[in-house]
């Protein structure tokens, strides 16, 4: 036998292994267990009889082969994959009756978070207090009967788990996922990779997990946000959200469906809510504290800039984001907040934001009404933040009357930049924070803005390396009130500077 013969069949005999090595050993077809793909016939029994089999058997795979089906609440079970093969697709009912009633239990937690945090068991596919759990393949969920609003009575996510460890979502799409197309609330050891979701909501909400791993993903979510990693009471007590990942994906706000579909449209002139959402945030809910957090390699299309939210008592801390490129932004490509809106039980404490660095940032064409925003509250600091390698282009515009603007400070309020206001600098306002650090960072806008590209309120510590800003004739390229222990180095015309403390001053 020739050489060539012999290694033809050994590649043959490999390829041969490899196919065998990703077939499923035990097997469970939902056709099998009376399942019709046909989009009309309800097969929410035979999926879980399914379930039910492989989970029996000591675990295996649930198979969805090619075809519509439509089904009320699947419930998994431990030591399952359910696998969409190509071609299949996994169609919510509009009905209510098919769906698992909510955990009343739960209802007196409605007052700490969003009503789609509170319970679990009304979604399409659900898991509680289970264990190594793949939801896997190319096949589609459509959450077509699904409701993005607070109705008990109807279906209300895509994919929820709850108290669960040892899970994998990963090569499937999401389209139309509810309240949350998928929701993770104190998950431990989770993967959720390749996932495409264009949804009406939230996309991927990640609340109160550890070890996690978010990459690869594609979330277009033009009415809310995209991923999100929040701290919620919905566990009845605080649980920190902490070693987790965010990596390699993109973010969007384009019309819902025109993700998927390749046709990417946009809604034209940013409607009456401030333009799309479709961004990465940590907050919002921040009872639960966020800690050792990695961002990187991201992409802002169409959307809403990066947020860092804590107002209900979380500690921020030790996170990382990097390599960031975001064009068409809706506000502030950077929004830092730290507020004491305080939705958590009585008698908890105002939070911490400290230890973040935000570097490699690309930004092109970001709304002119809001700059970027680092906002602490009075009396409490945003501590130790540093910004190095960044590049903000903003559309510019801003007026003279815009820059005599004193934002009010709306700290009990919901975080969200558009309801401070326009701000009264084009570039960066900096409110109650200490030891800040921008190093390589530059601004500019596209029309000519006639407000200052930086203004700081009672800052402590902050120091500017290689900083660069254009500025209109006459106008100012910082504004400091209160500041203190400030220095300048190396920044363009601007001669190098140190302030021990200023009241007012401009240059």
């Amino acid at each position: 036998m020739s050489r060539l013969r012999i290694a033809f069949l050994l590649l043959l005999a490999g390829s041969a292994n490899l196919i065998i090595a990703q077939t499923p050993a035990v097997l469970f077809n939902i056709k099998t267990f009376g399942a019709i793909g046909d989009g009309n016939t309800l097969v929410t029994r035979s999926i879980n009889q399914a379930i039910d089999a492989a989970n029996a058997a000591g675990g295996g795979t649930v198979y969805f082969p090619p075809g519509v089906y439509l089904s009320g609440s699947i419930h998994l079970k431990s030591n399952i994959t359910l696998f969409f093969e190509q071609g299949s697709r996994l169609l919510a009912s509009g009905d209510p009756d098919v769906y698992d009633p909510v955990e009343t239990d739960q209802k007196q937690w409605d007052k700490f978070q969003d009503f789609g945090h509170t319970y679990f068991h009304n979604s399409l596919i659900w898991g509680e207090q289970i264990h190594d759990v793949s939801i896997i393949g190319p096949g589609l969920i459509y959450g077509k009967g699904l409701t993005k609003q607070a109705d008990q009575r109807v279906g209300n996510k895509a994919i929820a788990l709850k108290l669960c460890r040892n899970i994998i979502i990963r090569d499937v799409s999401v389209l139309m996922g509810g309240h949350f197309a998928i929701l993770a609330t104190g998950v431990d050891n989770l993967t959720i990779d390749n996932v495409k979701i264009d949804t009406n909501r939230d996309g991927i909400d990640v609340d109160s997990c550890r070890h996690v791993r978010i990459s690869n993903c594609s979330v277009n979510s033009p009415w809310d946000d995209a991923i999100v990693i929040k701290g919620s009471h919905a566990l009845g007590f605080a649980r920190a959200s902490e070693d987790l990942t965010i990596t390699n994906c993109e973010v969007s706000g384009f019309e819902n469906g025109t993700f998927l579909d390749g046709s990417y449209k946009r809604f034209g002139p940013p409607p009456e809510r401030n333009g799309p959402t479709g961004r990465i945030k940590i907050g919002t809910e921040s009872e639960g504290s966020f800690r050792n957090i990695t961002i990187s390699n991201c992409v802002f299309d169409y959307s809403r800039g990066l947020a860092l939210e804590t107002v209900d008592g979380a500690e921020l801390e030790d996170v990382s984001i990097t390599n960031i490129t975001m064009r068409d932004i809706a506000n502030a490509p950077i929004y830092v907040r730290l507020g004491q809106r305080m939705r958590a039980p009585e008698g908890t404490p105002i939070g911490a934001l400290r230890r973040v660095n935000i570097s490699n940032v690309v930004v092109y064409n970001a709304d002119p009404r809001y700059g970027s925003m680092i906002l602490g509250t009075p009396g409490h600091n945003i501590d130790d933040l540093k910004l190095n390698h960044i590049r903000i282009y903003y559309a510019g515009g801003g007026s003279k009357e815009q820059a005599a603007i004193d934002p009010p400070e709306k700290e009990t309020e919901y975080p969200e930049p558009y309801r401070h206001g326009v701000m009264p600098a084009y570039g960066f306002f900096i409110r109650h924070a200490r030891n800040i650090e921008m190093t390589d960072v530059e601004v500019s806008y596209l029309k000519e803005d006639v407000r200052p590209p930086f203004v700081l309120s009672d800052v402590d510590g902050a120091e500017f390396n290689l900083v660069k800003a254009q500025h209109a004739a006459g106008v100012p390229s910082f504004k400091l009130v209160d500041v203190k222990n400030f220095s300048l180095f190396r920044c363009g015309a601007l001669q190098d500077t140190r302030l021990g403390r200023v009241a007012q001053k401009e240059f």
